[in-house]
């Protein structure tokens, strides 16, 4: 079948889902990753055919996209700042909110020119991206990152090795008060960075059913009547578990900003700053541990 020819097919069934420039990337991404052709080589050969076995490859991903699976569960890989990660329905999709959480933490110590050695740690890490991102970027840095989900670390551990960085993965649930233990009960840390599960079970009417429908609610739904359980669990472990002068990072729901900052200044932080992403919403939280 000709290329062309299956992406007007994919047009016709899939533009009033998505809109005609999604579906032009989904159909790019699929050619560059089931057939490694780039999509200026689709613009030179436009009467490019494929075999028969490739065509039923690109109906089956057809199917997926009109049931909005998303197209990273899909090829089962995606970029999250600058680096490839495998991704399955036991982990969220990296999203770009949580590269500007990366970024501010890179910009901080490279910026500051720290020539020790570092100690981060990762808490509901998922695919890893974010500890993951931040050993390849960071020099002389010791990174460990925590979840309580066996088939998310199984995942992370993959992503790890793809990226040729050392992350020392725990299994547990910063819920438990006995964490802390699987950690080394006397590691302290000069960064606890966390993108924990913060969307409302009453904000899920705001969610679009892709996510909804395959994205681990475990690592995104929290319940209405105790949005900060983490949050609150997360700043405790930090007040024993940073040291003098560590620094705490979240990304928070954006509803919650003033609420999850007051949990910082209430406590043993200084310097407290809710910052706002790329779309202008609060979503990312620092403080320095006195």
């Amino acid at each position: 079948m000709v290329l062309k020819e299956l992406q007007n097919i994919f047009h016709i069934e899939l533009d009033a889902i998505y809109g005609k420039h999604e579906v032009d990337s989904f159909f790019y991404l699929c050619t560059e990753h089931y057939l490694n052709v780039p999509r200026i080589q689709l613009t030179l050969d436009p009467g490019l055919a494929i075999t028969k076995p490739e065509t039923d490859t690109f109906f089956k991903v057809l199917e997926d996209l009109k049931q909005q699976k998303p197209i990273q569960y899909i090829l089962g890989e995606t970029e999250f700042y600058g680096l490839p990660f495998k991704v399955n329905e036991h982990v969220l999709i990296p999203r770009p909110e949580t590269e500007e959480l990366v970024d501010l933490i890179i910009r901080t110590f490279t910026s500051s020119a720290v020539e020790k050695s570092i100690k981060i740690l990762d808490i509901g890490t998922g695919s890893g991206c974010i500890a993951i991102s931040l050993a390849k970027n960071l020099p002389n840095v010791e990174v460990y990152a925590l979840d309580i989900s066996k088939e998310a670390l199984k995942v992370a551990k993959q992503n790890a090795e793809l990226n040729k960085v050392d992350i020392n993965f725990i299994e547990a649930s910063i819920l438990d008060n006995t964490c802390h233990s699987a950690l080394d009960a006397d590691s302290n840390f000069d960064v606890i960075v966390s993108n924990p599960p913060y969307v409302r079970n009453l904000e899920k009417q705001e969610i679009q059913p892709n996510v909804l429908d395959n994205e681990p609610h475990l690592a995104l739904f929290v319940e209405d009547d105790n949005p900060l359980l983490f949050y609150k669990a997360i700043t405790n472990f930090a007040l024993k578990n940073l040291k003098p002068k560590g620094t705490l990072y979240f990304e928070i729901n954006q509803y919650l900003g003033e609420e999850t900052k007051a949990l910082l200044t209430d406590t043993n932080f200084q310097k407290v700053e809710l910052l706002k992403d790329l779309n202008g919403n609060d979503r990312m939280l620092k403080g320095i541990k006195i």
